[in-house]
């Protein structure tokens, strides 16, 4: 993908006004600052409309509409982004582990980075949803590493990475990646099939201020100092109301919406 980003318009989106030189201080404001801003949303999928991975659409729809977007959207946009602040950036795939049997054969789904910062490697990360981590991670072994939220910890690397998230004193494993670089025609096929994927449940997650707040249909999370508490939504003027005053989602306007927040309403599973 050859196109630049708008930096302005994205530092201005993200409430971003420090030094732009290719640091970590400068990697870690910026994705803690974008996990804060920018929801993980999966509002097109569940009204069947397409999501484009060019980087004019997705700057179009997270920057330019205030909407959000899943992995491939939000780590396509992160890359321009770092890379027009001259960074280093590799992008890379990963199989989910998340919410899957020990022993599960993962396949390539998500979309992660590579970012050098004066020779080291750290792991970039901010389309991941509610488990997503809110600064880099140094790509070393068995290292814990805190977050402005939870506790990651990297394994293997011979050649295949494992990450976990600490949640309730354990670690559970998230995903599974080498270093191969992968290009864009990649990110697209993957796409085709996440867009299927996300075409019937809706889930929104973002993480202001150390807190993590998810929405899974109707059911809304907020976690905050390791404590959760839980509320069910139950009309559309609740999930509409939700999603934008609790995410910041400015809703399309379209005939297509109100339908498929519909899906959201119906009851989930513990």
């Amino acid at each position: 993908m050859s196109e630049e980003a708008n930096l302005d318009a994205y530092l201005r989106r993200i409430n971003y006004a420090g030094s732009i030189a290719p640091t970590l201080s400068t990697l870690e404001m910026v994705l803690k600052l974008h996990a804060a801003a920018i929801p993980f949303e999966t509002l097109n999928p569940l009204m069947e409309l397409p999501v484009r991975l060019q980087l004019s659409d997705i700057e179009q729809k997270l920057v330019v509409e205030r909407r959000g977007g899943y992995c491939f959207e939000h780590n396509l946009l992160v890359k321009a982004v770092l890379e027009a602040m001259d960074f280093a950036v590799t992008s890379l795939a990963a199989g989910v582990l998340w919410e899957h049997p020990e022993g599960y054969e993962a396949p390539l789904s998500h979309m992660v980075l590579s970012v050098d910062v004066g020779g080291v490697a750290y792991l970039a990360d901010v389309g991941f949803g509610g488990q997503a981590p809110t600064a880099p991670l140094r790509l070393k072994a068995d290292l814990e590493q805190q977050t402005p939220n939870e506790r990651y910890r990297l394994s293997g690397g011979y050649p295949k990475w494992r990450l976990d998230i600490e949640i309730a004193g354990s670690f559970r494993p998230l995903y599974e990646f080498t270093l191969a670089a992968h290009g864009f025609e990649d990110y697209v096929a993957m796409n085709d099939a996440a867009m299927r994927r996300f075409k019937s449940d809706l889930f929104v997650s973002l993480a202001p201020d150390g807190r993590r707040l998810s929405l899974r249909n109707a059911r809304l999370n907020t976690h905050e100092k390791g404590e959760t508490t839980t509320r069910t939504l139950t009309s559309l003027i609740e999930i509409r109301d939700v999603l934008t005053n609790v995410f910041g989602i400015a809703l399309p306007d379209t005939d297509r919406l109100d339908p498929a927040l519909e899906k959201a309403l119906r009851p989930v599973s513990a």
